[in-house]
């Protein structure tokens, strides 16, 4: 297994549920917190007449202030580029946050279950927006590919969504934060430009993968994925790589099917390190992405990035 990768999907009052240790715990802090006001005055007077969001990730509060600018005051849940997303524990600010929020963004398609817990557990009356809900890309009885803001159609969607909510909640801004969401989309746009670019330079060429993160993004740039549904599937769920699968995946770098590897950095494995290493052994470019925000970057830059990246390593091996 990959011992080193943290447990998916926890509870946001860890193992205890809400009623355990954890969640008294929680429960008893919270209600000092409150007694308090949770935060200072300053802060207070700061954020007065926002609107509040409260976003699962990084990724789409990034997004929400920047349609929404300096009319939002937003608080991302899961930040750090070294976390793994699918393992929340919920704290008393982040809980208070979730009860005090106008507009909830939430992935969706079980990628942070632990939000509906959280809004339960508040009885908040906040709007959602679900981006995997917006995608159109969930079916009954399929699975679906929750990375969905590698999707840039999905983000162009929450986006415009994003701009309607923020307006419901304040009318009297509802100009500016439709106008930021056209600025938004129209780059937006020039990214999926240069996916058709890539996609009219080397479509067609295989491509490697150790999890679906970024598989939206690489399908967009007209790129076949190569490797067996089977290993990406397992390093994704935490299971064993059957020898067989794994023999199978090595040889798409010994024997030259692929043009890069595109791993995501934020897990790692002994399946992940195996097919690395094999992709360098054979001179195969190795392309790191990641599913929260790297420091430093928004979501606009971050993405370029990526297509930066992928466009260097295919063509150094072109």
């Amino acid at each position: 297994m990959d011992t080193d990768r943290l447990p998916r999907r926890a509870g946001p009052f860890g193992p205890f549920g809400p009623f355990g240790p954890s969640g008294v715990i929680a429960l008893v802090v919270c209600v000092v917190l409150l007694a308090s006001g949770c935060s200072s005055s300053s802060s207070a007077s700061t954020n007065a007449g926002k609107v509040r969001v409260v976003a699962a990730t990084d990724v789409w509060g990034d997004i929400a202030g920047q349609i929404g600018g300096n009319r939002v005051s937003v608080t991302s849940l899961i930040t750090s580029p070294s976390a793994d997303p699918h393992s929340y524990e919920a704290n008393v600010r982040n809980q208070v946050a979730m009860s005090n929020a106008d507009v909830i963004i939430e992935n969706g398609g079980g990628y942070d279950d632990f939000m509906e817990t959280m809004r339960r557990s508040a009885g908040t009356s906040a709007t959602v927006v679900n981006a995997v809900a917006l995608s159109g890309r969930q079916s009954a009885g399929s699975a679906v590919n929750e990375h969905v803001w590698y999707d840039f159609p999905t983000v162009e969607a929450v986006a415009s969504r994003l701009a309607d909510e923020l307006a419901g909640a304040d009318p009297q801004h509802a100009a500016t934060f439709r106008a930021n969401a056209q600025t938004f989309t129209a780059s937006i746009g020039t990214l999926i430009g240069r996916e058709s670019s890539i996609k009219r330079q080397r479509g067609g060429h295989g491509i490697a993968i150790t999890e679906p993160v970024p598989l939206y993004l690489l399908q967009a740039c007209g790129l076949v994925n190569r490797t067996p549904d089977a290993f990406s599937h397992a390093v994704e769920e935490e299971n064993d790589v059957a020898p067989r699968v794994l023999l199978q995946t090595l040889a798409l770098f010994n024997q030259k099917q692929v043009s890069a590897l595109v791993y995501n950095a934020q897990t790692t494995g002994a399946a992940t390190e195996r097919v690395i290493a094999a992709a360098k052994a054979n001179n195969i470019p190795v392309v790191p992405v990641t599913e929260t925000l790297p420091d430093g970057q928004s979501y606009l830059s971050w993405m370029s990035a990526n297509l930066d990246a992928l466009s260097s390593a295919l063509s150094a091996t072109s």
